[in-house]
């Protein structure tokens, strides 16, 4: 289960062991079946670090649309109260087939969840997941390879820059199976006076050594 008190106080929170042993291999494995797969993307040819992403195609092999699902209708509340928080007018469907829909009618139809691979020296540089007009506020990483007997370095990294102060920088500690749920791209910050807004990137820094995977999934689809 997400824990709405951490997302609102530190901006991000951990899921404990979401995924199991035996569904982290599976979908390593799905990473070399190229019919699975509408699009992959080489990070080095165009800027956005090291390292190779693939985004599945449609129809979302069933359990990864499950999970979407699920953490979607876990993420509802939060997403509103955000929204609420920082006077936006914004308010998300009450399912992830209803968020999808409106994605459509914006013309945002491709399905966005990824796998994403990194070898010794790959790395994500800092980003926003946005992919059209429409978009849902939190999304989440899963880390499918083992820290230690799998990999070195790699760590998942959020950076939040904050009105009037220096950036924050949260490094994130994963182990196999464990999900991170963190902002699309803004989040609400308690002040004084009130609410204020706060930008956030997320990246993976550089791999030392082995392999790592991991599955993202996002809330909304792509033009």
């Amino acid at each position: 289960m997400v824990d709405p008190v951490e997302l609102d106080a530190r901006g991000y929170a951990v899921i404990p062991a979401l995924l199991d042993r035996e569904r982290c291999a599976a979908l390593r494995a799905l990473f070399d079946d190229e019919a699975a797969f509408r699009k992959t993307v080489v990070m080095e040819r165009v800027g956005f670090g090291r390292g190779v992403y693939k985004y599945l195609a449609a129809p979302v092999p069933g359990p990864i649309a499950a999970l979407r699902e699920r953490l979607y209708a876990e993420l509802l509340p939060v997403a509103n109260r955000w929204s609420e928080r920082l006077g936006e007018n914004a308010r998300y469907p009450a399912t992830l087939a209803e968020m999808l829909a409106r994605c459509a009618a914006a013309g945002q139809t491709r399905p966005t969840p990824l796998i994403l691979r990194y070898r010794p020296g790959d790395h994500n540089a800092l980003h926003q997941d946005l992919y059209g007009e429409v978009a849902f506020p939190l999304q989440a990483t899963v880390l499918l390879s083992e820290p230690g007997p799998d990999f070195a370095g790699g760590e998942f990294v959020l950076v939040e820059q904050r009105p009037r102060k220096q950036s924050l920088v949260h490094v994130v500690p994963l182990g196999l199976g464990d999900a991170v749920v963190f902002p699309n791209a803004v989040r609400p910050v308690q002040g004084a006076r009130g609410a204020f807004r706060t930008r956030v990137r997320h990246g993976v820094s550089e791999l030392r050594s082995g392999e790592r995977f991991s599955l993202g999934l996002i809330f909304h689809d792509a033009r």
